[in-house]
C-alpha cells in the first residue's frame, strides 16, 4: 500500500472518530464469511459502522484526533475491528446478543462518553451505560414528581372543600 493510500485511510478514520462520539475496538478474527456477513448486517440494522482496520493506521488516526486515546494503544494487537456508534451502549448490546450464538466479537476496548473501557469483562458495564436522552428523561421525571404531588394534594383539598360547602348548603 502506498503512502497516499495510507494517509487517505488515516484521514478517513480520524474523521469518523470525530463524527461518532463512541467507538468500540473488537476482535472479530476467526469468524467465517457467513458469520461476518451476519454481524455486518446486524450492525447496519442498529446504525453502527463496522470497519476492519490495521492497528498501525488506527493508532495514527487516534493520534491525529483531538481526544485522549493513549489508554487504548496497548489493545491494538492482532485483528482489530472498530464499531462506530452515536449511542454509547448499542454496540455492547449487539455484541452480547451476537455472542449468544458465536464466540466473537471479543471486546478489546471502548471509548464511550469520554471514558475508556478496557477488556471484555467491561461488556456488561457498557450495556448499562445510559444514553444522554435517557439521563435527560430521568432528570425530567425526577423534577416532575414533586410538582405532581403538589397538584394532586391541591386537587384533593379542593374536592374536600367542595364537599364541605355542599353539605353546609344542604343544611
Amino acid at each position: 500500500m502506498r503512502r497516499e493510500e495510507k494517509n487517505a485511510i488515516i484521514d478517513s478514520l480520524a474523521e469518523r472518530i470525530k463524527e461518532y462520539s463512541h467507538f468500540y475496538l473488537t476482535d472479530t478474527a476467526q469468524l467465517n464469511a457467513a458469520d461476518t456477513s451476519d454481524l455486518r448486517r446486524k450492525c447496519f440494522e442498529n446504525d453502527i459502522k463496522l470497519v476492519v482496520v490495521k492497528n498501525t493506521l488506527l493508532k495514527r488516526a487516534l493520534e491525529q484526533s483531538n481526544g485522549n486515546f493513549e489508554e487504548l494503544y496497548p489493545v491494538l494487537k492482532g485483528t482489530t475491528s472498530i464499531m462506530f456508534a452515536n449511542t454509547g451502549n448499542s454496540p455492547a448490546k449487539l455484541i452480547k446478543e451476537f455472542r449468544k450464538k458465536h464466540d466473537k466479537p471479543v471486546l478489546k476496548g471502548a471509548y464511550v462518553q469520554e471514558s475508556v473501557y478496557l477488556g471484555d469483562n467491561m461488556l456488561d458495564t457498557l450495556i448499562s451505560v445510559k444514553t444522554k436522552q435517557e439521563i435527560i428523561g430521568d432528570i425530567i421525571l425526577l423534577l416532575q414528581t414533586p410538582a405532581r404531588n403538589v397538584i394532586s394534594a391541591l386537587q384533593s383539598g379542593g374536592n374536600k372543600i367542595h364537599g364541605v360547602l355542599g353539605t353546609l348548603a344542604k343544611k
